[in-house]
């Protein structure tokens, strides 16, 4: 197939740091490209790929300083999709809202994966006006506030399986926190859990501009004034398989709807169990007793850290490879570019008309 995909431009293909979407779409597009698949990227400059890539500005907007506004850099790459449209049999969007009104003539071959928290009040007026749009969430929970949207299927993220290797042991002996510095993350109930189960809490995480004032004036002192804290800020790929490889456990004390967590499944894959409060996609992501713990309050967490014994590691990366690979992740969005209203019927009549012959049929 010939599969276009639509990033944000914020972080690039993959990150080279922080970026949860961006990543998913690098993991999601190496690996229709390893299976013969034609892809073409849209995604910044400095992004890295074996598929086509038809690059927006020159480097991440998160890491220019000279860049003030994203949204003009978005709309002109958006508009480049939509020139380009007709080369493509499915085009695959991971820019939430903004390219709703610019495909609504070809809607039935997009399909666009939704990878925030969607229970924002304006969100159920803005779905049901395009309702054209075939949706896919990440998580079952991640979709309950639009009940009524177009969502098409839900794919759990997935990675490659030998990214972020196995570790059979946890020898550095500490608690981990991987992520943002914000409330909604649970970074002050990961230090009052490690504090109370008597172990290090080591973070890394960045601070956003937007959570400054709250790292400033609530987590900082924290991690300044508890012994058992070190704050190790942001970590690159190459870090983040020693960090989460050697860690007792990952706590994921969040609170707020998450729609998925790539920490966790990044924590499973080396064999590392996560404990996480009962939010959002958690119990869907960690197996109670098999990948981890899912609690309820800090209490909770720290008796859990209490029962990691009884955790196999090597059952820990099972789970993962039963169900979070890229390969299944793959497999999952071909079966929806299949299922697309108009793909075959539009990817056919626009073969004819540019004299292509190549078929629709998936390559293995």
């Amino acid at each position: 197939m010939r599969i276009a995909q639509v990033s944000p431009l914020y972080e690039s293909v993959p990150p080279k740091l922080y970026g949860g979407t961006e990543r998913i779409v690098s993991y999601l597009t190496e690996e229709l490209v390893r299976q013969g698949h034609e892809v073409t990227l849209f995604a910044s400059g400095d992004s890295v790929t074996s598929a086509e890539l038809v690059p927006f500005c020159d480097m991440a907007l998160r890491l220019n300083p000279s860049v003030t506004d994203p949204l003009p850099h978005h709309l002109m790459m958006l508009d480049e999709v939509r020139r380009r449209a007709d080369h493509f049999d499915v085009i695959h969007f991971h820019t939430d809202l903004l390219h709703m009104p610019l495909v609504r003539d070809f809607a039935g071959r997009t399909v666009t994966t939704l990878h925030g928290r969607l229970d924002l009040v304006e969100l159920p007026a803005f779905y049901r006006t395009f309702s054209d749009a075939p949706l896919v969430s990440i998580s079952d929970d991640q979709r309950r506030p639009l009940a009524g949207a177009n969502f098409v299927r839900t794919v759990p993220h997935g990675l490659p399986p030998d990214l972020l290797p196995f570790s059979d042991r946890a020898h550095g002996g500490y608690l981990a926190f991987l992520g943002r510095i914000s409330p909604e993350k649970g970074p002050e109930a990961a230090i009052a859990i490690a504090e109370r189960a008597g172990l290090p809490l080591r973070m890394a995480a960045k601070v956003d501009e937007a959570d400054r004032d709250y790292w400033n004036g609530v987590v900082e002192p924290l991690v300044r004034t508890k012994p058992h804290v070190e704050f190790v800020g942001e970590i690159d790929e190459r870090e983040k398989a020693s960090f989460l490889g050697h860690a007792l456990a990952l706590l994921v004390p969040v609170d707020w709807p998450e729609p998925f967590g790539l920490v966790m499944i990044e924590a499973m894959s080396c064999g590392t169990p996560v404990i996480a409060f009962r939010r959002g996609s958690i119990p869907e992501i960690v197996e109670h007793g098999r990948s981890g713990f899912v609690v309820d309050t800090v209490g909770g967490g720290v008796e859990a850290v209490g029962w990691l014994d009884s955790l196999s590691r090597e059952e820990v990366r099972r789970a993962f490879e039963e169900r979070f690979t890229a390969a299944r992740m793959a497999a999952d969005y071909l079966d929806v570019y299949r299922g697309l209203a108009r793909v075959r019927l539009d990817a056919a009549h626009l073969r004819r008309a540019s004299g292509g012959h190549r078929s629709l049929e998936v390559v293995a």
